[in-house]
């Protein structure tokens, strides 16, 4: 992969994260909270207090891949992608045979982080 192809896949990471971050701002009161009470999260302002905390999360990591992208910042997306993954395979693991695919996409992106923290030094 050269230095455009890296480019091209780390705009895609900063494109997932930070629309990630808008959408479950977007939707706190619609399929976040029903995603989070489905999982068993039946308080309302525990589960907004969860995507907003995830929100963020996903935030400052989109701006990090963006702005300081380095080894630090792929290992630390994908932490935290394999994190969320386990987290909502435990609060609702028929995610995982959603057609649409929400989690079973977090293994090219895992891949993918892994595939570009190796090449950078």
């Amino acid at each position: 992969m050269d230095k455009s192809d890296a480019r091209w896949v780390r705009g895609s990471l900063v494109f997932v994260w930070l629309a990630t971050a808008l959408v479950s701002l977007w939707e706190i009161h619609g399929q976040g909270r029903d995603l989070l009470l489905t999982g068993g999260v039946a308080d309302a302002s525990v589960s907004d207090a969860l995507i907003v905390a995830g929100a963020a999360l996903d935030a400052l990591l989109g701006a990090w891949l963006w702005f300081r992208p380095s080894r630090l910042a792929y290992l630390s997306a994908l932490a935290v992608m394999l994190g969320m993954t386990l987290v909502a395979t435990v609060l609702l693991p028929s995610l995982w045979l959603h057609p649409l695919g929400p989690l079973t996409k977090n293994a090219p992106i895992a891949a993918i982080l892994w595939v570009l923290a190796r090449k950078t030094a």
